[in-house]
């Protein structure tokens, strides 16, 4: 399908102009920076157009919406497929109030600086940066890991906060990641905890494109991660080819009908589609294609060979009337649903709020306890316990962990309403990979970063 084709899309047609239109800007982004990684955007594009279009509880002009769907990319260098969504679903901007501001998070400008100094769109995600990113990836594993707290929370704030005809909290978190991801200790980990948990509100989508940096992945990387994600308790799916749109989002769709344990989608795909000399190579990975390349790519998509960050009619109306239009319908229907629960659960309400404000209570460090000077002095985790259960009555949405050791470092909350945040029961505060106690986080082993309003 060529690009001037436009006046007589099909729906077909225009995702699949869409999708080339986030692949292009990718391209063109990396190729003016002469740096970044290409084909993992040129692979993905399908993936994430099909989720944010179709799935994705997300509201572009309010960003902080409590209720939101999370989205991590954990494969954090394939940065410029997150800025491209960023940019075509018209994500507002939010200040550093969490202000939503009259403007875009990232204008096409930003994506013509992509990894310049001081530039909105830098090589890997930043959280704060750049609105829209929820958390910072780059480091391999870290955003998976750092999705399992989301998901975590998610769960918490469910079960603490919904009430009958008050679904206040239902989100889902979407990480993607590659073959780097699954090779790295702390995403394993993080992986063991979310199937211990039966966390069903977390989708983790695997791009196996079986390349790395250097070469293969199987110089490096042989296991059989379907396996291994069975044995921790997650559900499997399996999409065979990226670019089927209709079995994308089949996988999306068990992954939504999947109501005990977190999922896998193991997505084929081809690292550097559409590059006749670089598609399935590592020579895709990670430097520009090439003028001569970017050329013949464009020409496979159908697109005019000397364009650069073209956006074809028809593409940002596309996603308005798509995650644009539901995402605000969704988040106007939360709005109105939060305004009648603050009626009837005033104190409930006020915590939603203070957290999403980024306040703590009121009286938030009454009844603290002191110590005087001792000659035998005393333990710091004794007295941090005492303080830790001190905090913890004050604030109710404390998030705390431990790492199976809560009773030797004396994290264990208890006072009356203290209890354990376990698969099936999300109510509870500490989290353990075995023995769970007191609101949600994780384990200072994840090195977890708490999930964003």
């Amino acid at each position: 399908m060529a690009v001037s084709d436009q006046a007589i899309l099909t729906g077909k047609q225009l995702d699949t102009l869409c999708i080339n239109t986030i692949r292009t800007l990718s391209i063109d982004a990396v190729q003016k920076a002469n740096s970044g990684h290409p084909g993992a955007p040129m692979a993905l594009a399908p993936v994430a157009y099909v989720l944010w279009q179709e799935f994705l509880r997300y509201d572009p002009a309010n960003p902080v919406w409590p209720n939101r769907d999370r989205f991590v990319l954990s494969n954090g260098h394939a940065s410029m497929l997150l800025y491209s969504m960023l940019y075509l679903s018209g994500v507002k901007a939010v200040d550093s109030e969490c202000k939503v501001q009259d403007k875009p998070a990232i204008s096409l400008d930003d994506i013509k600086s992509f990894r310049q100094l001081d530039s909105k769109t830098p090589g890997h995600p930043e959280y704060r940066i750049t609105s829209g990113i929820e958390t910072t990836t780059g480091p391999l594993g870290q955003g998976i890991g750092n999705s399992v707290g989301m998901a975590i929370a998610g769960e918490w704030l469910k079960a603490r906060y919904n009430r009958p005809q008050f679904e206040i909290f239902n989100y889902k978190v979407y990480a993607f990641c590659g073959d780097g991801d699954m090779m790295e200790g702390v995403g394993s980990e993080a992986a063991s905890l979310a199937g211990h948990l039966k966390l069903p509100n977390l989708c983790w989508i695997y791009d196996a494109n079986q390349v790395t940096l250097d070469g293969p992945a199987d110089w490096s990387f042989s296991e059989d991660v379907a396996t291994r994600f069975r044995g921790y308790g997650w559900n499997i799916a399996h999409v065979g080819d990226a670019n089927d749109l209709k079995a994308v989002s089949g996988g999306f769709r068990e992954f939504l009908a999947t109501s005990s344990r977190p999922t896998l989608i193991i997505v084929n795909s081809h690292i550097g589609y559409g590059s006749p000399h670089k598609q399935d190579t590592s020579a895709a990975h990670g430097e520009p294609l090439g003028a001569d390349e970017v050329k013949l790519v464009k020409k496979n998509y159908g697109w005019p060979e000397d364009a650069q960050f073209l956006l074809p009619d028809g593409v940002l109306e596309n996603f308005q009337e798509g995650i644009g239009q539901r995402g605000n319908e969704l988040s106007s229907e939360w709005n109105d649903l939060f305004a009648k629960y603050g009626q009837q659960f005033p104190d409930l309400a006020d915590n939603v709020s203070r957290m999403q404000r980024r306040e703590l209570p009121d009286g938030w460090d009454n009844n603290l306890p002191t110590f005087p000077a001792d000659p035998k002095g005393v333990a710091t985790r004794e007295s941090s316990g005492k303080v830790l259960n001190a905090f913890a009555q004050n604030i109710p949405w404390l998030i705390g962990g431990s790492a199976d050791l809560a009773t030797s470092n004396k994290t264990t909350l208890k006072f009356d309403g203290a209890g354990d945040f376990k698969a099936g029961s999300y109510s509870g505060s500490l989290i353990s990979p075995t023995t769970c106690v007191r609101p949600c986080g994780l384990p200072p082993s994840w090195k977890f970063r708490r999930s964003t309003w």
